[in-house]
């Protein structure tokens, strides 16, 4: 099920899922320990007239976010029994909580008792092995914990919220003998009362209200994530004397004063894009762990398909991420990235295929021989190019080269001395898989983000007066283009080529003819021009030959695209659409345009994107092309960041034309869904 909502702070991560479920918490790493891992955490309303669980289908939900913060607002009611629920939940900014406020409103004539139910059902480390939950009667909180990880969950009313404590607990075992959870024990409004289980555990409170007539109550619940029962103690004390209204409050303010750090006139856009550009920098924020790495998702409903996730480090994802960032202004929160990839750079001077966020290695596919047992490096060399070519962005636009010296002698010079020597005779780079991470060869984004990455490394050797170094960057930054043109280029179909494969028995490369929306790199980090001709060809042929040919419409990766492929009409269906994809091309449309009616089509694919996102504005890394629906993970951190820096685009050229906002055409349905 689709991830909408996430919450957090850097350190706790919080993922609902569209019925409003939890189902992922991070702690203390974001994408790492996932201490719920897919399991589902209810939360249940209980009155003398019935019960249900928010993920009813008799509960009629609407799922958003404040607007430009990163505070829930969810509406949930039930005509049957005439409650409506109003929940607020919200990571604390400046601890490691989670704040829930609900407003019972109670429509009928009457004054109701009603019961809320909040159940957890954790799996500390990853694992339901060897947890414990009990009922601290001090703290008047349940509390989870194994080893050195501690989780409370407590509750209050507004009246009370400094004295908290449940009407009623129960902890229990659950996925053992049959046994469900504690939170089928919530159903008949009377919960056991047991104060502690060990083994594969969960645990449920409840909070009674007296709600008045066709009036309203507010609760509140909490969890509080530490390392020991001292930490647990310290911070529930501090939450009940501060109260949870100013956790909720300050952390509601603190992301409307961070959004206005973006330094972009987001006035001169139409309402639709400038508030979904701004929801996108908040989404990008909850894949931000606070030690540096920038997570491409963390959404555990994938390991249904592969037993692995998406919830890594991978430097092209977290340098394109990160370069969106930098131009919207937010160096200081991209800096821990930069420091993360100098930490993680291999003493040959490249970056591995992907890390965990504690800078560990992640897990690979990528082999280190190759059919024959010969050694090859197990990377994608655009990973460690497109990390030079973000970092020097991010001195420039954060006016900092002057202290850039550290990152040039420990990370530039390596990293471009490495993608110096790994070329072949024809100054091509050596083959490295793919951004797909699929093929193994020559490919034109990666040759194109070498290019880039040279070319960013001798601004920095100028920048830090090595001006030999500058010059011999520069020098093979020239010779990659050249070899570029003349290999990666058929005069035949009148375009660019995908990749070149080594073939051993002709001692000669095998071209491959195939389109790939990736292709669009050529002109995106400079290689040329938006409107050289061949690029121009190679754009028109990916839109002819990618479009999805459905009232979905978008753009694939390439034909047959294998990857939770839905489709064989491959004429119809090249493959599912990807946001990023679709945007690149709108990029291009950007990047070429000479008129501001030239901006209109663009303009269109950015609507297609927020049309097409989740209710809460979530983008999922593809779709279904017949119904929309979001496939793979969702979010993925990539699309909100591409979709951002087209944003950028946009208004970097609607303001090169003139301010005030593109004219917008009647466009055909044909123009934008694709007849061939």
């Amino acid at each position: 099920m689709a991830r909408d909502m996430p919450i957090g702070n850097g350190n706790v991560l919080i993922n609902f899922d569209t019925g409003c479920n939890i189902r992922d918490i991070y702690y203390p790493y974001i994408g790492q320990e996932n201490h719920a891992l897919d399991h589902l955490s209810h939360f249940g309303v209980w009155t003398e007239d019935g019960f249900f669980w928010i993920d009813s289908p008799e509960a009629v939900k609407t799922a958003a976010y404040e607007t430009d913060t990163l505070v829930t607002d969810v509406k949930c009611s039930s005509e049957t029994l005439g409650i409506s629920l109003y929940i607020h939940d919200a990571v604390d900014i400046e601890s490691n909580a989670f704040i829930r406020k609900i407003t019972v409103y109670n429509g009928w004539e009457r004054d109701r008792q009603v019961k809320l139910y909040f159940h957890l059902d954790l799996h500390l480390y990853g694992t339901a092995v060897g947890d414990t939950v009990y009922y601290d009667p001090e703290l008047c909180s349940l509390v989870f914990y194994k080893g050195h990880r501690y989780v409370s969950l407590s509750c209050g009313s507004r009246e009370r919220p400094s004295e908290s404590s449940p009407n009623g607990y129960a902890t229990g075992q659950k996925e053992i003998n049959g046994l469900q959870g504690t939170w089928k024990d919530a159903e008949d409004g009377q919960l056991g009362r047991n104060p502690i289980a060990q083994g594969s555990v969960d645990g449920t409170i409840e909070l009674e209200l007296t709600v008045p007539a066709q009036g309203s109550k507010q609760g509140w619940f909490w969890l509080i994530f530490a390392r020991n029962i001292r930490e647990v103690q310290q911070s529930e004390q501090e939450l009940r004397s501060a109260g949870p209204e100013a956790y909720l409050e300050r952390t509601r303010s603190f992301w409307r004063q961070w959004l206005q750090q973006d330094r972009h006139e987001l006035e001169l856009l139409p309402d639709d894009i400038a508030s979904f550009y701004k929801r996108s920098l908040l989404i990008i924020r909850t894949n931000m762990d606070n030690r540096g790495a920038i997570l491409a998702a963390n959404d555990s409903d994938i390991m249904k398909f592969a037993k692995d996730t998406y919830s890594y480090m991978w430097p092209r994802d977290g340098a394109l991420i990160s370069h969106a960032l930098d131009r919207a202004g937010y160096h200081d929160w991209t800096r821990p990235f930069f420091d993360f990839c100098k930490r993680s750079l291999s003493s040959e001077g490249f970056l591995l295929h992907k890390y965990n966020p504690d800078g560990s290695v992640g897990s690979s596919w990528h082999p280190w021989v190759d059919a024959k047992g010969k050694k090859q490096l197990p990377i994608q060399e655009d990973e460690t190019a497109l990390v030079l070519f973000a970092l020097w962005h991010h001195h420039r636009l954060a006016g900092s080269l002057a202290e850039s010296r550290d990152d040039y002698e420990r990370f530039v010079i390596p990293a471009a001395d490495f993608l110096v020597h790994y070329r072949d005779a024809s100054g091509l780079p050596l083959p490295s898989y793919d951004l797909w991470e699929e093929r193994y060869g020559v490919f034109s984004f990666t040759t194109s983000t070498v290019h880039a990455g040279l070319l960013a490394a001798a601004n920095f050797a100028e920048a830090n007066k090595d001006p030999s170094r500058g010059e011999l960057y520069r020098d093979i930054a020239g010779r990659v283009k050249e070899a570029l043109e003349q290999q990666l280029y058929s005069e035949r179909e009148g375009r660019f080529l995908r990749a070149l494969y080594w073939n051993e028995d002709k001692g000669a490369y095998d071209p491959d003819l195939s389109l790939d929306a990736s292709m669009y790199a050529l002109f995106d980090f400079g290689l040329f021009p938006a409107d050289d001709p061949r690029i121009v060809s190679t754009m028109q042929a990916l839109r002819q030959n990618l479009w999805v040919q459905t009232d979905v419409g978008g753009m694939a990766r390439y034909a047959n695209d294998y990857y939770h492929q839905v489709s064989s009409d491959i004429g119809k269906v090249p493959g599912n659409p990807w946001y990023i994809c679709t945007l690149w091309y709108a990029e291009w449309l950007i990047a070429k345009a000479g008129r501001r009616e030239d901006l209109s089509e663009a303009l269109e694919l950015l609507r297609w994107t927020v049309r097409h996102a989740l209710p809460s504005g979530v983008l999922a890394e593809q779709i279904h092309p017949y119904t929309g629906e979001p496939l793979s993970v969702s979010p993925l951190t990539w699309s909100h960041s591409t979709y951002v820096k087209v944003v950028q685009e946009y208004l970097s050229k609607l303001k090169r034309f003139g301010e005030g906002p593109v004219a917008e055409q009647d466009l055909s349905e044909n123009k934008l869904l694709g007849s061939r």
